[in-house]
């Protein structure tokens, strides 16, 4: 059955240009009415401009759709408060969010400024904390809500040069973990895309990128499925070039090991601990206290 978003609104940060772009212009095409949402700035966070953003929405007005631009950044709560606002005043409720506003300070961890480390956290983790914070109770409301964080395979799996995009980018799948057990009683589902595509904010790369593979009309498929009304809930998923993966945290069945010596046992019994077979995927952190007093426990009846 297609997926249709008739009478749903989101909203989608980071708008004006690359992967929000064509978030926002895929879910309007599918019937969303959407907000815009775009600070207007550089790729490093410098700057302000509500051009891009209003750009997007006369785009989608001109194909027949409904749209608001705001230019509204992130990391100010109260503006954030006030674009939710005026999405409940025009449209009267909030379904989906998609937090895709990033910014980009790479260096090296041995020369970046604090000031840079803080500011990307800002951006991205605060700024998905900011705007799902002011939707929260709205989709509580309603007993409907779907959220998509934006990670990346830097924070998931590391990338030279990005400690602190890597940083805020895995906290983003730590805060989806909480909000996936507390949204869910109410409908909310809440995923993580982790989107490989050619933007501005890859642009360096570019020589090295076979860019016509890898346009963000590519990943917006994945995005729009994890906000549809059928959507998983505590997916990752990772998309690029038409490519569509489930990325797992997962947990092994490890070892029991005591005694003065527990250090040298770990040490020497590394590899067993290491050992995938068994392996879970937790649906709570409580899992691994269970995991670890079974061995516990099964020690202690041997003795």
């Amino acid at each position: 059955m297609a997926i249709s978003f008739d009478g749903r609104v989101a909203i989608v940060t980071g708008a004006g240009n690359g992967l929000g772009r064509q978030h926002a212009l895929a879910l309007a095409r599918r019937g969303a009415k959407v907000v815009v949402n775009d600070l207007g700035g550089s790729r490093d966070g410098s700057g302000a401009s509500a051009t891009a953003a209003e750009a997007v929405v006369a785009e989608i007005e001109a194909a027949g759709g409904e749209a608001i631009a705001n230019a509204a950044s992130v990391t100010d709560y109260a503006a954030v408060q006030a674009m939710v606002d005026a999405a409940m005043a025009k449209w009267g409720r909030v379904d989906i969010l998609v937090n895709n506003a990033g910014v980009l300070r790479d260096k090296t961890f041995a020369k970046m400024e604090l000031e840079d480390f803080r500011f990307v956290l800002d951006v991205h983790l605060m700024g998905a904390v900011n705007c799902t914070k002011a939707v929260w109770d709205i989709m509580r409301g309603q007993n409907y809500g779907r959220i998509a964080m934006t990670t990346s395979s830097s924070g998931l799996f590391g990338n030279f040069g990005q400690s602190n995009y890597g940083a805020a980018k895995m906290a983003l799948v730590g805060l989806m973990q909480t909000l996936t057990i507390e949204g869910a009683k109410h409908d909310i589902r809440v995923n993580c895309l982790s989107p490989t595509a050619h933007t501005r904010m890859t642009e360096d790369l570019g020589a090295r990128l076979p860019l016509e593979l890898l346009g963000p009309e590519m990943v917006t498929p994945g995005l729009l499925y994890l906000v549809s009304e059928d959507a998983p809930n505590r997916c990752i998923l990772g998309a690029g070039a038409g490519g569509f993966e489930r990325i797992y945290v997962a947990l092994t069945q490890g070892a029991w090991i005591a005694g003065d010596d527990a250090p040298e046992q770990i040490a020497a019994r590394f590899a067993e601990i290491s050992d995938r077979t068994g392996e879970i995927i937790p649906e709570m952190g409580a899992a691994q206290g269970f995991i670890e007093l079974t061995k516990a426990q099964a020690a202690q009846a041997k003795a």
